[in-house]
């Protein structure tokens, strides 16, 4: 499949945000981590989350779907602590499984993660927490292996703040003996949530947000009923399509404070920001001025959001350039804008680009979640025609994304064969 779109039009309107795909993921963990039924909602209908949910199931978690944004577990009948099939093995937040298996059952084998190919994203953070808890993991086989005779509270230093980390030891140390102090850990968003979500299934979870993150352990955690927040980076990258294709958008169901240092990167472009309780209004200006940005855990600039606004330095008036601090593979994209016109080049984790007038269409190849969405974004923005292959990892996180750009405006369908792409092309000429 492919996503074909006509570039162009400038995006006005309102777009909903979704739930935060990577709460979502460590939530879902959390909630087998019961015998009680937990009721989630506000969850994403994306390709990560459905995995996720078929692998529970698998291994005895009953999953009900009274609603698509809507998830019912139970997982009193869990029936194994091994997950391993061909999907989870294509997905990165599997590893949550580990964290919330070995302190409900004490033991757990998931298979190795995969995802997207942007950098090493080493397990050995998980493993040093969940060692630190005094139980045993390791590698064996291809699969993260754990096991506790009693997973006991300690002092947990994460030599870089890592989320994956930080949400997986905080899973294990809520049903472990004692206190458990994580600290330089994560401070985003998601984070935060997966906290709250532990919280209110009973746990004792103070400080998530901050760099010092304190889990006393309890007994048992019990069912509830929990709304995922709403997705940083979907309206982030809804954000910079106003700006790129010089529109004016209104995320709307979002947590503004979330977005501070995405609005800063706008503003330094000349777009205008008008905020409100939940919503962010996104007035572009007919050229960009470029930037400099470095990418950096939260608050700082998301690297979720770099190639976003790599997108947008290409299209900017003056030159700019992009440090990458977190992954070493994140600018391959360039390389597909530079069919479309651009004037990028990466250098190590420093991207230097200087801004052109226009983009033109061409057919170019999404290499990963992110840098897929910013090539429809690419895409919406140039002259003429353009169709983005491997669309496969862009459903992994956004939700009905060509549909909620056609409410903004754009022209853009997917289409799933030579003839498909053939009569777009007729009625859009």
């Amino acid at each position: 499949m492919q996503y074909i779109m006509k570039g162009g039009n400038p995006l006005v309107g309102d777009v909903l945000i979704s739930g935060a795909k990577n709460a979502a993921l460590g939530i879902l963990a959390a909630a087998v981590m019961t015998d009680d039924t937990v009721i989630i909602d506000n969850l994403p209908d994306v390709q990560d989350i459905n995995v996720m949910l078929s692998a529970l199931e698998e291994i005895g978690v009953s999953v009900e779907r009274p609603d698509r944004h809507v998830v019912k577990l139970n997982g009193s009948n869990i029936h194994t602590v091994r997950v391993d099939n061909e999907y989870i093995r294509q997905m990165r937040a599997g590893y949550y499984l580990v964290g919330a298996l070995l302190g409900k059952y004490r033991h757990a084998e998931v298979a190795l993660p995969g995802g997207c190919n942007i950098g090493q994203r080493p397990i050995d953070l998980h493993l040093k927490g969940f060692n630190s808890l005094h139980a045993k993991a390791g590698i064996e086989h291809g699969m993260v292996v754990a096991d506790a005779t009693e997973l006991r509270g300690s002092h947990v230093y994460m030599d870089v703040v890592s989320v994956g980390a930080t949400i997986n030891v905080m899973l294990a140390a809520a049903l472990a003996h004692g206190d458990t102090f994580i600290e330089n850990a994560a401070r985003e968003p998601h984070v935060v949530d997966v906290a709250n979500m532990l919280n209110s299934m009973g746990a004792n979870i103070r400080g998530a947000g901050t760099e010092t993150i304190r889990i006393r352990g309890v007994e048992r955690l019990h069912g509830t009923d929990y709304s995922i927040i709403p997705d940083q980076i979907e309206a982030g990258t809804f954000m910079f399509a106003a700006a790129v294709t010089r529109g004016d958008v209104t995320v709307k169901n979002i947590i503004p404070k979330h977005m501070e240092a995405i609005c800063s990167k706008l503003k330094d472009m000349g777009c205008e920001i008008v905020e409100d309780d939940d919503t962010i209004r996104v007035v572009s200006r007919p050229r960009l001025i470029s930037c400099n940005v470095r990418t950096s855990p939260y608050p700082g600039f998301p690297t979720d959001m770099q190639p976003q606004i790599g997108v947008a330095m290409c299209l900017a008036e003056g030159s700019g350039i992009i440090n990458e601090s977190i992954f070493e593979n994140r600018f391959k994209y360039l390389d597909e804008l530079t069919k479309m016109g651009a004037d990028a080049k990466a250098k190590g984790m420093t991207a230097f680009i200087r801004g052109v007038e226009r983009l033109t269409g061409a057919e170019v190849n999404a290499l990963d979640l992110r840098a897929g969405a910013a090539l429809v974004l690419a895409g919406l923005a140039a002259d003429g025609i353009t169709t983005v292959n491997n669309i496969h990892y862009i459903l992994r996180g956004y939700e009905n994304f060509d549909e909620k750009l056609r409410g903004l405006g754009a022209v853009i369908e997917i289409v799933k064969d030579p003839k498909e792409s053939r009569k777009f092309r007729l009625r859009v000429s």
